[in-house]
């Protein structure tokens, strides 16, 4: 199982709106097929692995990171290709909490004679597509906020000067960061003092870029930034507030290849950051990577919208006039703040990189 839930990684931020899933076959103590959840979902695993067994698969033993689906969508129910296989028992480390499989895969499996193991790593399995099941259960995908910082927790000098505070390791994890999540998603404010590319860069995931989503309630976004100017070649979403702005300027970003999500504001005329999650779900995201701004992540911690918290620390120091990586986000007590638990703790280069899971 542990090998089926390496394998279901390499589909990370590659096949939303659907999980990513591993699946090994094993027969006679050898592994004989084996398969990950392709890009755009399809083939899933099952099929891919059962494909490479070919007739190996009868009398097999299946390890599959997630229940095999038992409905019909694009594709048959993976349930039904097992069973047709001849495999003999099917491990899977998850019950899937779709409601159109949730329990029904397993006992399509069972009632056709195949011997079935559920929970073996199911902590790990329910790790890996924690997107997936927040998207099913919450109807809002998985939220990473990407902090890179000095020791005192600054992200920019008070002129705004930034780049670049991380050395090139720390820069090249986040970039990797990148390729494992469905979209990655920046302020205005970021990305007007930034004009980031918010681009996949490493040697070989150079195709593996996410969506690149900016919030952008007042249309601030230049048309001449770096975001636009390659929405052709990377999908480039704007969520901004439905009927505000100019119409001639909304066409522009149209025109240029940007997808526009008009969503309604609140008593204050501000995007909601949980409309805007329920609203990139609905799209079919299920993992997003924050990378700024201060207010945009304070909003989002102010909220309990921070699944998993990643900080880049460098080691120096900016002071107290330097620009911090959250803005006040209205905590008196200390039993109002946001609370995490570390699950890792590592150097990368020069710069300490910590990762956290809420609490």
């Amino acid at each position: 199982m542990l090998a089926a839930l390496g394998l279901a990684r390499r589909g990370l931020g590659t096949v939303w709106p659907n999980p990513a899933v591993g699946c090994i076959v094993v027969k006679d103590g050898a592994v004989v097929g084996r398969g990950w959840t392709q890009p755009g979902g399809r083939p899933h695993a099952e099929t891919e692995a059962l494909a490479m067994a070919g007739a190996a698969a009868r009398g097999s033993t299946v390890y599959v990171t997630l229940e095999p689906c038992s409905h019909h969508g694009k594709t048959p129910p993976c349930a039904d290709a097992l069973a047709s296989a001849g495999v003999t028992r099917v491990v899977a480390a998850i019950v899937d909490p779709d409601p159109r499989v949730s329990g029904r895969g397993l006992a399509r499996l069972q009632g056709a004679g195949v011997m079935v193991t559920a929970g073996v790593m199911q902590e790990e399995a329910a790790a890996l597509n924690a997107g997936f099941f927040l998207k099913v259960r919450e109807g809002r995908p998985l939220v990473t906020l990407k902090l890179a910082t000095t020791l005192d927790g600054r992200i920019a000098t008070h002129s705004g000067e930034s780049r670049w505070i991380t050395g090139d390791a720390a820069r090249a994890a986040v970039h990797l960061m990148r390729a494992e999540h469905d979209a990655v998603m920046v302020g205005s404010g970021t990305a007007l003092a930034d004009d980031p590319e918010l681009s996949c860069r490493l040697p070989g995931l150079e195709e593996r870029s996410p969506v690149r989503v900016v919030v952008d309630g007042r249309l601030r976004l230049p048309l001449t930034s770096r975001l636009v100017a390659s929405a052709n070649d990377i999908p480039t979403w704007v969520v901004t507030l439905a009927g505000g702005g100019n119409h001639a300027r909304r066409e522009a970003f149209e025109e240029a290849g940007v997808e526009m999500i008009e969503l309604p504001g609140d008593a204050d005329h501000r995007l909601q950051p949980l409309a805007v999650l329920r609203r990139l779900a609905a799209d079919g995201v299920t993992r997003v990577l924050v990378e700024g701004g201060s207010h945009l992540a304070s909003a989002l911690l102010r909220d309990e919208l921070v699944d998993r918290l990643v900080w880049f620390r460098a080691p120096r120091l900016i002071g107290g006039d330097g620009i911090p990586a959250a803005v006040a986000f209205g905590v008196d007590h200390l039993s109002q703040t946001p609370r995490f638990r570390r699950v890792d703790a590592r150097s990368v280069g020069d710069d300490f990189m910590e990762t956290y899971e809420k609490a």
